[in-house]
């Protein structure tokens, strides 16, 4: 699953890729480095937006009736539409180039790059809510979609997030849960490059 992104591609450039207007996000800088908990550009069925990736979970519930404590960063693809933590839940989608992993140890974890073989951007399927914040602040928020990983990075992660093929974004944004089913696998083997992310700054953005 992503611990962290990146997304360089210009604006505009975006917009023309999505079929959106760009104005929302048009003084959006190239970023090398997004945690959990920072803002990032994501498409709803309104257009392009920022939004906070991480859903404060306040008000929710699990199986149980139990708050949820642990802010969603990442919600499974098997159980999306069967856990009430995720009821009233909307989708969006998180446009990225690529994402980051780590293997190994604390103090000698490698970390890795994962980007489209070919280049260009990547659509994770997002879902998302609106968090009241103190002082009547509204904070829209979205948690990445997983799936089980492919080929091309089982060896360095259990999870992957889910990926949109551009003609199935529309259904993932509107459609309904049984339409979306079948768009919730893991990326073709062979789709995705995996290298070493040496070069990277991690307390640059």
């Amino acid at each position: 699953m992503p611990g962290r992104v990146f997304l360089t591609t210009a604006p505009s450039r975006l917009a023309e890729v999505l079929g959106v207007a760009a104005d929302p996000v048009a003084d959006e800088p190239p970023r090398r480095n997004i945690a959990p908990g920072q803002e990032v550009v994501a498409l709803t069925a309104e257009g392009l937006s920022r939004m906070r990736w991480g859903m404060i979970p306040v008000g929710r519930v699990n199986a149980r009736g139990r708050p949820v404590m642990e802010t969603i960063i990442n919600a499974r693809s098997e159980t999306l539409f069967g856990k009430s933590a995720f009821d009233g839940t909307g989708r969006a989608v998180l446009p990225v180039n690529g994402w980051y992993e780590w293997t190994g140890k604390a103090r000698r974890k490698t970390a890795w790059r994962i980007t489209p073989e070919r280049g260009g951007l990547l659509l994770f399927a997002a879902i998302t809510d609106i968090w009241e914040a103190p002082g009547g602040l509204r904070v829209p928020q979205l948690a990445t979609v997983t799936c089980e990983p492919s080929g091309d990075v089982k060896a360095i992660h259990h999870r992957m997030a889910v990926i949109l093929r551009p003609e199935d974004v529309g259904t993932w944004l509107t459609g309904s849960g049984s339409a979306v089913l079948p768009l919730m696998k893991p990326w073709p083997d062979g789709s995705l490059r995996v290298e070493k992310a040496d070069d990277v700054d991690w307390d640059a953005p």
